[in-house]
């Protein structure tokens, strides 16, 4: 059987719809997440517990995986508006440096819409608002982006605009050039079918995309 996709942040989320999307191609997945056992283990799903801050975890993580989804997440609360947030960019340090140990080279990374060069792309009322409520949050999703880009892997930074519950449309657009960046709003379920397409495809290694429908 091939070697499995490595996702982190594999039962919430964006990760959880990416194990679905991978699974349902036939693709094996190592499961990665604190609540990972609470994953059924198939033919194709390796559920694996671990932190994404525990260097040994991540290391004993990327043993024979081909590459690595990272769709990590926070939950959302008041506090978000006063404390420095900080797992974002010290887990992608970590995983960055494991991924070299390990000779693991492709890395798709799900930031957001607002991170990195995209808050360029916004319009001064977005910018306030966005920073007003989430600046804490995105500064170290600047740090993150900021450790992928000057990583030696073989990346993808991608940044999906407003978030949705709905079903995978197969419809969102991929916005490779920053002259067409805007918000606007995508579903989980096709942010997580262009995760698993980054990595069975190749596509955009080396680039930042924003995703959007």
């Amino acid at each position: 059987m091939t070697a499995p996709i490595l996702v982190m942040g594999a039962t919430s989320g964006i990760g959880k719809l990416a194990l679905k999307e991978a699974t349902r191609r036939e693709i094996p997945v190592r499961a990665f997440a604190r609540s990972a056992d609470s994953l059924e283990r198939t033919r194709l799903v390796e559920p694996f517990p671990g932190d994404a801050t525990d260097r040994e975890d991540v290391a004993h993580a990327l043993k024979g995986a081909r590459a690595v989804i990272y769709a990590l997440g926070i939950s959302e609360s008041v506090s978000m508006l006063w404390e420095k947030e900080t797992l974002f960019s010290t887990t992608t340090e970590i995983l960055v440096e494991a991924m070299s140990d390990a000779r693991v080279r492709r890395l798709v990374a799900v930031t957001g819409y607002g991170a990195g060069r995209s808050k360029d792309a916004m319009s001064t009322v977005e910018r306030l608002g966005h920073r007003a409520f989430l600046g804490r949050v995105y500064a170290d999703k600047d740090r993150q982006e900021q450790i992928i880009l000057h990583s030696a892997l073989q990346y993808t930074i991608v940044r999906p605009v407003i978030l949705t519950g709905g079903p995978r449309s197969g419809r969102a657009k991929v916005k490779r050039d920053p002259a067409n960046w805007s918000n606007g709003i995508v579903s989980r379920a096709d942010v997580a079918a262009y995760l698993v397409d980054a990595v069975e495809k190749d596509l955009d290694i080396g680039r930042d995309v924003v995703l959007a429908r």
